[in-house]
């Protein structure tokens, strides 16, 4: 595998290192030894797959909040999707950062996404299948989220949006302010 940093502190893109030959391809798709020795210390509690049947549906921008934060593993297994990482970590040199990287089940490219950051997706093909690994247990009281297009991140998303969840269309709006995010109290709730 090929690590790659980002501008968003602690995300890295992941390029698989595939072996092709007259029967297809293999790759490795996680290795917690590779991953240590990137300085990353990922250990998959659960693993969650979404399936979007019409291009341009977005999900997100979700992330746990602490001490339930979970850092993620994405990949695109069937299709096409534009996936995003958001740093919502107030202390982190790219506070309010963030980084989008196209992943395909073609080019099995992963992003990882430290704790503490939001993640979110669109679909750039119909019937597009994502698989992420999670470090902690979904925790219902802990899920929190921001608008797809906030105008305080800036999210440039590739195409027009087709199909978004009430709750994704419904997050309110956040302000950055040097060292905190000043938000509704939905945003914390």
């Amino acid at each position: 595998m090929h690590f790659s940093k980002t501008s968003v502190e602690g995300a890295m893109v992941i390029d698989p290192a595939p072996h092709v030959d007259a029967r297809g391809r293999f790759m490795r798709a996680w290795c917690l030894q590779e991953f240590a020795e990137q300085g990353i210390a990922f250990e998959p509690v659960q693993a969650n797959m979404g399936i979007s049947t019409k291009r341009g549906t977005i999900r997100g921008m979700h992330f746990q909040e602490a001490p339930d934060g979970e850092a993620k593993l994405v990949r695109c297994t069937r299709g096409a999707m534009f996936d995003v990482v958001l740093d919502m970590r107030r202390d982190s040199p790219s506070y309010g950062a963030w980084c989008g990287v196209k992943l395909s089940g073609d080019n099995g490219r992963m992003l990882y996404l430290p704790e503490g950051c939001a993640h979110g997706y669109q679909t750039l093909e119909p019937d597009t299948e994502m698989h992420y690994m999670t470090s902690a247990f979904y925790t219902p009281g802990a899920a929190r989220g921001v608008r797809f297009d906030d105008p305080a991140f800036g999210i440039v998303w590739p195409l027009a949006v087709t199909e978004i969840s009430e709750q994704d269309r419904n997050w309110p709006p956040v302000r950055i302010v040097p060292d905190r995010v000043e938000a509704d109290a939905r945003l914390m709730a």
